[in-house]
């Protein structure tokens, strides 16, 4: 059986429901963001999405109303948490190892980040959606080992520097290729940590 043959509606009385498989959908959101990274948003269209993965434009458009729906769907898809389960027992070895894992990932999401660009700020839905997958997960895992550093006393809990560690973490991710043409890598992004956060928490 064609993919296009699996990806049909079947009628069941005045009803029709959906016959992809979880993989099969997958795919298709797999295919919209990786679109994104390489053309932009604005260049992807449910369309071209449809052609690339050899379906029918009425299976997207029946699973995902429009545009915004679908990618905030893939996003949602692709939920990750990368900083999750990095406890050392040392702060300042969580937060390198914290940057190591975002300047392995840093290229896939920076050029997600920056291909999505305005249409986060048009769409609440869009923006929603790129919070909930990529932001306030890793944001969360962050603080959290904060957290623990604080409650084994290796810092301060009203140091005043606690509370913008996830904006320079994330910050420097962003606008490392603006400044520089070049992604924050984990050699980077340990350096930055080593050389601009933990002196100013007191850790070596």
């Amino acid at each position: 059986m064609t993919s296009q043959a699996a990806d049909r509606p079947e009628t069941v009385g005045t009803s029709r429901r959906s016959k992809l498989t979880p993989e099969r959908e997958q795919e298709f959101l797999d295919a919209v963001l990786d679109r994104i990274r390489e053309c932009g948003y604005d260049a992807v269209t449910m369309e071209g999405i449809a052609a690339s993965t050899r379906c029918s434009k009425s299976t997207l458009y029946r699973q995902w109303k429009t545009k915004p729906q679908f990618v905030a769907a893939a996003l949602r898809s692709r939920r990750r948490v990368r900083f999750e389960g990095i406890d050392t027992g040392s702060l300042a070895e969580d937060l390198r190892l914290a940057a190591r894992a975002a300047g392995a990932w840093s290229g896939e999401d920076t050029r997600l980040l920056q291909a999505l660009g305005h249409a986060v700020v048009e769409d609440p839905e869009l923006k929603l959606a790129l919070r909930e997958a990529l932001v306030e997960p890793e944001i969360a895992a962050l603080r959290e080992i904060l957290r623990r550093g604080v409650e084994r006393g290796e810092v301060a809990a009203g140091h005043p520097a606690l509370e913008f560690v996830p904006v320079q973490m994330f910050g420097v991710l962003r606008i490392r290729p603006v400044m520089e043409g070049e992604y924050a890598d984990a050699a980077y992004l340990v350096r930055f940590v080593e050389a601009a956060v933990l002196p100013v928490l007191g850790l070596t």
